[in-house]
């Protein structure tokens, strides 16, 4: 499960921002929230099964997927496939001399095998400058290794570590060498790091499409696909796979196995519907999912395996743009799927970005589930919730200075009126086209 998220002088953000999936001491409007919404960890720990996180265009909400989007990648493939002195990709925040050429820092924490785990690194564009590694196997937090460029402290409590601080490159984390070379606690870090799924915004996206597909041929979840398709008012009564070799020359058709040909092809996919007759009778047809469904559906069945797989196994998805071509009541349905203890009993949790404002309520989220990015006149975007949130009172009231958003407050109309912040201030338009009438 992840608590945490801090990614600092990446992209947009210059400062260090924080996100957070903990739950706050509030109390909703609707105390069912306050029991479906949260997992219980322990007495002490409370978690969000679901975020969202607005903002206007440009605002930097898109670069915190990057940055764990990033993160992810960072850590399942530096010591492999990356070679001594090859440039790590990232992207300092851009609009500051000052930063430029300082370097970015990504930390996570994160629930493993019922343990609380923090870890993080430090980067340029050519080496790691520090990396960490704590864990808490009571109640106070315990040192596993600390790396400062090239010295590496490994501690007892990590040792499987111990004797591979010289196979580790200066561009490569020493978490992924030690998970290389089997250490187990690194393994499975890593394997957390692989649960995590991030989803793009395009309908698409090959990875979320070969997903589901993989999903499907596979048997994993095939009747789980089929019915959340079918389920969701698009026509369609059933899929089918089909390979598609269109793209490979007739000349290679001929002289391939089956088998070769399977490699080189690439999969058709077909949706079932109906076709009715005058006297009431009926027959199938099939149609193309990329020539004749629309975006939106086209969207739904790339989404749909990695949907299903994170509601089985408890992993986290985050989705950048999820109402992208699809309708809000099939969003809010998807959302209401994770904040369900019946239909997520794993305590999946799912994060993503909208500018979706029909889901801005508090019949649907509590306050520490809405989150703002807001960029400030230097460029820089700022992350907060709607539970941190503190609305500027009017000048004769006898009430503090600012005040907390009441958990009654009507969330979308707020919003828009900029009461939170976080949206596009536009300027006068009409002056682009002068006067028309002159």
């Amino acid at each position: 499960m992840l608590i945490e998220f801090n990614v600092e002088n990446y992209r947009s953000f210059r400062d260090e921002a924080n996100f957070s999936m903990v739950a706050a001491k509030i109390v909703s409007k609707d105390k069912k929230l306050d029991q479906e919404n949260i997992i219980q960890v322990d007495s002490k720990l409370s978690l969000l099964k679901s975020a969202v996180i607005y903002g206007a265009n440009a605002s930097g909400k898109s670069n915190l997927h990057a940055a764990l989007r990033f993160m992810r990648w960072f850590v399942l493939n530096s010591s492999k496939e990356s070679q001594e002195g090859e440039l790590i990709a990232i992207e300092p925040f851009r609009l500051s001399t000052e930063t430029e050429q300082q370097s970015s820092v990504f930390e996570i924490i994160f629930i493993l095998n019922k343990r609380k785990y923090r870890y993080g690194f430090e980067v340029t564009t050519q080496e790691v400058i520090s990396e960490w590694l704590f864990d808490v196997p009571s109640t106070r937090e315990r040192k596993l290794f600390i790396r400062e460029n090239n010295q590496i402290d490994v501690k007892k409590s990590f040792s499987e570590g111990i004797g591979l601080e010289i196979r580790t490159r200066a561009n490569a984390l020493f978490l992924s060498v030690v998970s290389q070379w089997n250490g187990k606690t690194a393994k499975e870090i890593l394997h957390w790091f692989n649960t995590l799924s991030i989803a793009e915004p395009n309908a698409n996206d090959g990875r979320n499409r070969r997903y589901t597909i993989k999903c499907f041929e596979d048997g994993l979840y095939k009747p789980e696909i089929i019915e959340f398709i079918k389920k969701l008012d698009l026509g369609i009564s059933g899929i089918e796979i089909e390979p598609d070799f269109s793209m490979v020359p007739q000349v290679l058709q001929d002289r391939l196995t089956e088998e070769s040909l399977k490699v080189l092809g690439r999969k058709s996919v077909k949706t079932l519907h109906w076709k009715y007759s005058q006297d009431g009778g009926k027959s199938p047809v099939f149609f193309d999912l990329d020539a004749n469904e629309s975006e939106g559906t086209r969207r739904l069945f790339a989404l749909a395996g990695l949907l299903i797989d994170t509601l089985k196994q408890g992993k986290i998805l985050f989705i950048d743009e999820f109402d992208s071509s699809i309708h809000p009541l099939i969003t809010c349905a998807v959302i209401n799927l994770f904040n369900s203890k019946d239909t997520n009993p794993k305590n999946a949790q799912i994060i993503f970005i909208t500018h979706d404002t029909n889901l801005l309520s508090h019949k649907i989220f509590r306050r520490d589930q809405v989150w703002f990015a807001e960029k400030d006149e230097q460029g820089s975007t700022h992350l907060y919730s709607l539970a941190e949130y503190k609305i500027p009172t009017e000048e004769d009231s006898k009430e503090d200075t600012f005040k907390k958003v009441r958990n009654d407050a009507s969330f979308e109309d707020n919003y828009i009126h900029g009461k939170y912040g976080a949206i596009p201030f536009i300027g006068n338009l009409q002056s682009l086209l002068g006067n028309s009438n002159g």
